[in-house]
Parts: structure tokens; sequence; C-alpha cells
């Protein structure tokens, strides 16, 4: 008798019967690099792409780095506050927890990180893509042993997941003759490589749960100052940005045609290059200054990559749309997130956190220009 009642309450286990039950809300899991990192790198001890350093963060909260590679919010974060969704902590946060996953969501990505696991190895420690989703597969074993598997099964089908990632995988990679890749393929020999890679890392998402999911594009890469200050003439590099329209072409098909396969799946690819190239050339229209150098710079010594304490901020962070050599600023971010959330067709709902500050509450230095 002892034995069949040992065998029921092991049954009623892998049930969910007994457990915790889960009146669970709807989160988001977000997979990215450093344009949704929200503090992941601050505790890869060895990582060389951080934001942990004024200014970075200056225009949020409490004005403190917080781990976001811009001076306010991500995309990811206006996003999610326009559908009433909780902004996901980091992974690595040493606060997160089960109940913390369940209110939530996490954040998995990474500063330099990229959908190709060589993809930003000198930076030494990030997550790839695929580290990002094995870290995911834990999440869910965590989560499947505090409420069961029937509950956590709906937990994570119910939930939202973005995919945010490919800039690295040319800048940090391929059009770096630094890295293998940049000499073992050419344009289409690698384009092909790397949507392969993306089809099979999307498809792996949906197994584990993810049904309901949305893709960014790329911007005009070869627009961001680095890109320009490292050209003999100043201009966007328009090889650079062929690549990522290229991208986009093939990452768009791959993400579609996952969304007519894939069973009761919402399979999206949110394109936002045409709007930031329609802001980058002509500024002025859309209530910025500057479109072609950083707001967070080192004086006249370019490029600085990254935004660290001595450098000169400029007089208003509102109308610069880069923040530092690499990533937009705060109002950039909001105008690309504006712009998906009419492609994704959502419906803005009250709005549940507070948004950033606006830039000219925020006491800094600031440049002569």
């Amino acid at each position: 008798m002892k034995f069949v009642f040992a065998i029921v309450i092991i049954a009623l286990s892998i049930l969910g019967i007994g457990l915790e039950r889960c009146d669970c809300k709807t989160v988001q899991f977000i997979f990215g690099d450093s344009l949704s990192d929200v503090g992941n790198n601050i505790y890869l001890s060895k990582s060389l792409a951080q934001a942990s350093l004024p200014w970075y963060g200056i225009d949020m909260g409490n004005g403190l780095p917080n781990g976001r590679f811009s001076n306010g919010r991500t995309v990811a974060d206006i996003i999610g506050d326009s559908m009433g969704l909780p902004r996901p902590p980091a992974f690595l946060d040493p606060s997160l927890t089960e109940d913390v996953i369940l209110e939530n969501g996490v954040n998995y990505a990474s500063g330099g990180g990229g959908i190709l696991n060589e993809t930003g190895s000198f930076f030494i420690q990030r997550f790839s893509l695929y580290k990002q989703i094995e870290l995911f597969q834990g999440t869910q074993e965590l989560i499947r042993s505090k409420i069961g598997k029937v509950e956590a099964e709906k937990f994570f089908q119910e939930a939202r997941y973005v995919v945010a990632l490919g800039s690295n995988d040319f800048i940090n990679n391929y059009l770096m003759p630094l890295y293998t890749d940049s000499w073992t393929y050419n344009d289409e020999t690698f384009m092909d490589y790397l949507v392969g890679t993306l089809q099979v890392q999307l498809k792996g998402l949906y197994g584990l749960g993810a049904r309901q999911l949305m893709v960014f594009g790329l911007g005009p890469m070869g627009c961001i100052p680095l890109q320009r200050v490292l050209s003999t003439s100043g201009n966007c590099q328009e090889k650079t940005n062929k690549l990522a329209l290229n991208f986009n072409k093939a990452s768009s098909k791959v993400v579609n045609d996952l969304g007519k396969q894939l069973p009761n799946s919402s399979y999206r690819f949110g394109d936002a290059y045409d709007v930031v190239n329609n802001v980058i050339s002509n500024p002025s229209k859309y209530g910025f200054d500057n479109a072609d150098s950083p707001c967070c710079s080192f004086g006249r010594i370019r490029p600085a990559l990254t935004c660290i304490p001595a450098s000169k901020l400029c007089k208003d962070r509102s109308k610069y749309v880069f923040w530092d050599e690499y990533h937009p600023s705060d109002k950039a971010n909001e105008m690309i997130a504006t712009e998906l959330i009419k492609k994704f067709g959502f419906k803005r709902v009250h709005q549940t956190q507070s948004p950033s500050p606006s830039p000219e509450l925020a006491p800094s230095p600031t440049s002569d220009d």
C-alpha cells in the first residue's frame, strides 16, 4: 500500500499537482546583444563590452549605470512598456529568483554577442545566442520544478519572445580581418551561414515553447559613428549597409516562413531600417540636430569606442541620434520602437513604467559643440 501511495505522489508531482499553483502573468524573454542588454555583461567580470561607467544610464532612473548601452531605455524596454509588459531583469542579476521570473520574465541579452558563437570573441566574455538559449533551457527547468510541467508549459507558451541580434556578426566578426570568418566566407556564403544558423535557433526556441516571437532587423549599421570615422570620407559605409539590407531580406523570409510552418505560432519580423535611414539622411525633419557623431565622446579623439567618465557630453542628448560610437540614444530608440510598434500593429496600453526623465533634468558636463 505504501508503495502504491508513493507511485501516486510521484505521478501527481510530474503533473504539477501538489506543487505551487501559478496565476501566471504574460512576461517577456529577450535574447539580444548590446542594443538589448540590461546588465548581464556587468556581471561578466572579464568582458570588454560593458556599460558600467558614467555616463551610461544618465537619463534613466537614478542616473547611474544600469548595464544598458545608452543614456536611457532600449527599444525592447519601450515596446514592452507600450504593451503593458514588465521589464525583464538581466539573467545574471543576483536577485533573480523563480518568483521574479514568473513575475517579470528574463533578459539574456549580452553586449558583444552574436548569432554565431565565434562573434565578438575579442570581447573575451559575452553570451552568444546559442548560449542564451542554453540559459533559457535552465530557466525552464527551474520553473518546472516550482510549478510543474503542465503549468510551466502554459507559462512559456503564453510568454512573448524577442530576438534582436546580427549587427555584431558583421561589425565584430565578418568585417574584421582578425576573425577567421572574414577570409573563410564571401558576402553570399557568410549570409547563408548566418541566416541558416538563425533559422535553426528560431526553430529551437519554438521547440522550447516560444509561440509569440518578434525578430528585430538591422538598421543602417554602416552609418553608426564608428563606421563613419573609420572611413576616409566620413560618410556611411555603403557596403556595410548593403549587408544589413540583405540580412533583413533573408531573415525576414525565414521568420515569415517559420510563422506559416510552425503550428500555433506568431513569428514576426520588425524592420526599422528605412525610418532610421531617413532620420540619418534628414535629421532635422525628425527633431535631431546630429546624426553622424556620438553625444558622448572623448573630445576630438575618435573613435573612443565607449563612453567614460572623462568623456564630454553634447548639450542636448535628445538632439543626437547616437549616444556613443555604436549605440542609439534614448530618443532615437523611442523613435525606432514607435516605428516597430506600428509595423507589428500593437495596441498601446496604459504605461506601467515611468519613462526616462527629459535629458535637461540630468546634470552633466557638456561639450562646446
